[in-house]
């Protein structure tokens, strides 16, 4: 697949989202962003309340691509080497034999992240930034693509640690699940009250796919004047009177990769100024740390889009 097309990543994009919409229901937002997170070659971050499908989302992702799946569920007592792994001593071969954690894998489930301490936490930063985990003092590589799903619970506080902003900042992207209306839940029942659909899952992509077209969406092309509104969004987080902290540069060029993957997913080879103001509130608003601690998912979300619409959208052909 080195020489993939753009239509074929079109293609590719829509049987993971329709395969994952086999058990999620009415979610082809929150999927089409997952998409483009993935191609992206980012992590995932779900934040909602219990029950709202965020763990199954996960893990129909992971069982969409025919790779190696690993679920951790975070605790208060989890220790960072539950996660890496250690060296454990080999009394019959007198030598030290490294135990491999569950970050060896290529796709993490780290359920509940917000329920271990921040050093345990801080144990995936390294392998997040850097695709690879320090044991001892080696350093070992992990296998590609490594995507990291991380769900939290927001209305829980009690044995809770929230992520320092170094961790959510290795995240692509942050997103909600949403409400549901009557339909979706009329749906819900209807899809779920017979059959379990996601054991009848199946993948739909291989690992050198993903792979392939993460290297094609590098190519999309970015107009001058589409760089400069992603800029100007950027830099207005960091003199906005609500804002304490605005989006680093590495949220910017995660906003960047984004729009290239997104605009690839609608198998377009040049990004939009729209496929900005979609994924401005999801790349971004957890980037940000709000004065008077307000500091929640969907007020982030709406000061990112306040930003945004305050921004001129570019006039000129942005095309190729």
């Amino acid at each position: 697949m080195s020489d993939i097309k753009f239509k074929d990543i079109r293609g590719l994009a829509k049987e993971i989202s329709d395969n994952v919409s086999k058990v999620i229901v009415d979610k082809e937002k929150q999927i089409k962003l997952i998409i483009a997170g993935i191609f992206a070659g980012g992590h995932i971050l779900i934040e909602d309340n219990p029950g709202t499908g965020k763990t199954m989302l996960a893990k129909s992702f992971a069982k969409s691509m025919d790779v190696d799946f690993k679920r951790v569920q975070f605790t208060p007592d989890l220790m960072p080497s539950d996660i890496t792994g250690l060296n454990i001593f080999n009394q019959k071969e007198s030598e030290f034999k490294l135990i491999k954690g569950p970050v060896f894998t290529n796709v993490l489930l780290a359920d509940e992240i917000n329920r271990a301490t921040p050093r345990t936490q801080a144990s995936l930063l390294e392998a997040m930034e850097e695709k690879q985990v320090t044991i001892d003092g080696e350093t070992i590589k992990l296998d590609v693509p490594f995507i990291v799903f991380a769900t939290e619970n927001p209305v829980e506080t009690s044995g809770t640690y929230p992520l320092p902003e170094a961790e959510l900042d290795r995240f692509l992207m942050k997103l909600s699940m949403g409400e549901n209306d009557k339909i979706t839940e009329l749906n819900i029942i209807e899809r779920y009250i017979e059959n379990l659909p996601y054991e009848e899952l199946s993948p739909v992509c291989r690992a050198d796919e993903i792979m392939s077209v993460r290297q094609k969406i590098k190519s999309v092309f970015i107009h001058d004047c589409v760089r400069e509104y992603m800029t100007d969004i950027v830099l207005a987080t960091r003199q906005n009177s609500k804002i304490n902290m605005g989006v680093s540069s590495r949220g910017l060029l995660a906003l960047v990769r984004c729009a290239q993957a997104y605009a690839a997913i609608d198998g377009r080879k040049y990004v939009e100024p729209d496929d900005v103001k979609a994924l401005a509130p999801y790349v971004l608003g957890h980037r940000i740390i709000a004065f008077g601690g307000a500091n929640n998912f969907k007020y982030n979300s709406n000061l990112i889009m306040e930003i945004v619409e305050s921004i001129d959208v570019p006039v000129e052909d942005w095309k190729e």
